[in-house]
């Protein structure tokens, strides 16, 4: 890698600190030049001089964050400097748990409104329902306020077995009522899954946690108690997460002494991690989803068991990230993310993407694809010859940048049908949903989420009505014609709403064409 930008940045630094002690004092110059020292004391050294005799005052801390944060930057793509009031939000994310009260809410007229109450969190213990209003937090008005939403959920957080004294409206009794909630730990789950068809099962992994690996055994093991022969693992928008836990999901698939990943240090040491056998789902057939944001831990899965000839990868093609991080505490909260390692899949390929031409042009070639002709066509996938591999059965896979499937689904290179195709699935929909069922949730009081599944969408065309309208009204334009896809949509957020993200997950995937596609292939797989 071109490291002349770095050796500037610290050369600059070096340069300033010998110009300011040769003009102010010539004992120091002698001192500093007559021994050598590592380069990391120049930098401390540069620091102390500046705190103690810059001319102005200057905010240190804020200069050594920059300092950081220019240094990372002329390294690789996915070596960052994470700031401590970022760490806590990533933390919690991989911890797989936060500390509060359990609810999504959406801001509806300066009211906090809870969307959903979250399953195994306080407030679904203590009775709270979506549709509540939060009016006051610990004697804290909530209301009213212009309270941003970052704000509210600091003051709904806190320390464990803390107690929260909420005053709320319910506005399907349109009673005030008063809880005492307790905030715990509510769990952050990574892993959703049901049965697609029958003795087919379907997990969705949205990240790779610290709990992922025990989720993913825990919902296989639901799935094959129902009579999973088969298995659809969704790896699709996944960005990735631990290693050693995409290493422990590879195992459930592998037999005893399989290659799962060879990893390789920045001394040029190579390891390999093997299967260690008895994994949970070493029989029957995998299918595995990737798109462009299906990355790093993803791309680890898919790449084990694509040259292990143990699944079918079913898709587009996949980020492109073969760089391992290693997260490093700098204090204060502050942490870098640096590259340590890098790793190649059990045919030895690497995966990574070039980013020789700089940060920018490496994020922008995954909207390329588009312009490229890739989304529409595999054929348009640019491959090098002398990164090709042969799996043990024969079959071709490529090195150089990201999983290519095995069976392509083809997108459209209409970018206003993709705009379409992304309002109608965003969270716009979820707001216009609760907005929906706030007018007068009795008329969608069902029995189970089976039931709502099974029974057709009532008043779809007051439905479709009432969306374009609040689409008008935020400003959003989109094409209506696409009636069954929206209808899909609402439907789907609905399910999520009055019930979880697993019924959610059912709707949506009728008008799935990946899941078409897979479908397609298990029909030709029985």
């Amino acid at each position: 890698m071109n490291n002349n930008n770095l050796y500037l940045c610290i050369i600059v630094l070096l340069s300033l600190f010998l110009g300011f002690t040769i003009g102010s004092n010539q004992q120091l110059v002698f001192n500093a030049t007559s021994f050598k020292i590592e380069s990391s004391q120049k930098l401390i050294k540069f620091i102390q001089y500046i705190e103690s005799n810059y001319v102005d005052e200057i905010d240190i801390d804020s200069l050594v964050n920059k300092i950081i944060d220019n240094s990372i930057s002329q390294l690789d793509p996915h070596s960052v400097y994470i700031p401590g009031e970022e760490m806590q939000k990533i933390n919690e994310e991989m911890q797989g748990t936060f500390v509060g009260i359990g609810v999504s809410f959406f801001m509806e007229q300066d009211t906090v409104s809870i969307v959903r109450v979250l399953e195994k969190g306080p407030s679904k213990a203590a009775g709270i329902l979506p549709g509540d209003r939060i009016l006051i937090a610990n004697q804290d008005t909530l209301y009213g306020q212009s309270r941003t939403s970052a704000s509210i959920i600091k003051t709904l957080k806190g320390k464990p077995k803390t107690t929260v004294q909420l005053k709320i409206y319910r506005k399907q009794t349109k009673k005030f009522l008063n809880f005492d909630v307790e905030r715990g730990e509510v769990p952050i789950p990574s892993v959703y899954g049901y049965l697609l068809t029958k003795g087919v099962g379907y997990i969705q992994l949205n990240r790779f946690a610290e709990t992922s690996g025990k989720e993913f055994k825990k919902t296989l093991n639901e799935l094959k108690l129902k009579g999973a022969k088969k298995l659809v693992l969704d790896l699709r928008d996944n960005p990735g997460g631990y290693l050693h836990i995409a290493e422990e999901i590879t195992d459930a698939f592998l037999s005893k002494g399989k290659i799962m990943i060879i990893t390789q240090s920045n001394q040029g040491k190579r390891k390999s991690i093997v299967a260690t056998g008895g994994g949970l789902f070493e029989e029957g057939q995998v299918y595995v989803l990737i798109n462009g944001q299906s990355a790093s831990a993803s791309e680890v899965v898919a790449g084990a068991l694509q040259d292990n000839d143990r699944a079918h990868i079913i898709g587009r093609r996949s980020f492109g990230k073969g760089l391992v991080q290693q997260q490093i505490p700098l204090g204060s909260g502050d942490a870098i993310r640096l590259t340590t390692a890098r790793y190649y899949t059990p045919t030895g390929r690497s995966i990574q993407r070039p980013f020789n031409k700089g940060k920018e042009d490496y994020y922008d070639e995954i909207g390329k694809r588009y312009e490229t002709g890739e989304i529409q066509t595999k054929e348009s996938i640019p491959v090098n010859d002398s990164l090709k591999y042969i799996t043990p059965k024969g079959r071709v896979v490529y090195g150089g940048g990201g999983i290519i499937p095995d069976e392509y689904v083809p997108g459209s290179l209409n970018l206003d049908k993709e705009w379409d195709n992304y309002i109608i699935r965003s969270n716009l929909v979820s707001h216009f949903v609760f907005l929906e069922l706030d007018k007068n949730r009795s008329l969608y009081d069902f029995k189970s989420k089976e039931d709502f599944i099974q029974t057709p969408l009532a008043n779809k065309e007051l439905l479709l009505e009432n969306i374009e309208v609040y689409f008008e009204q935020q400003g959003v334009s989109i094409n209506m014609e696409n009636e069954v896809l929206i209808l899909n949509s609402i439907k789907s957020f609905m399910a999520l709403q009055l019930f979880n993200q697993e019924a959610f997950l059912q709707i949506v995937h009728s008008q799935d064409e990946f899941i078409n596609k897979t479908k397609e292939l298990l029909n030709e797989n029985p």
